[in-house]
């Protein structure tokens, strides 16, 4: 699939939190964030 930079601000805290995650995970940031917005897409695709 190919891929698109965008950019984008979040909290500070929410930031630390998902690297943290990443670390813990042996994941990159990029993967949890893409895993999170085909969850949202999913949830809500289904309340349509």
């Amino acid at each position: 699939m190919p891929r698109k930079h965008f950019t984008t601000s979040i909290d500070v805290e929410l930031l630390k939190a998902i690297k943290k995650l990443a670390i813990d995970l042996d994941c990159t940031v990029n993967d949890l964030l893409e895993e999170g917005i085909k969850y949202l897409l999913k949830k809500y695709s289904k309340k349509s």
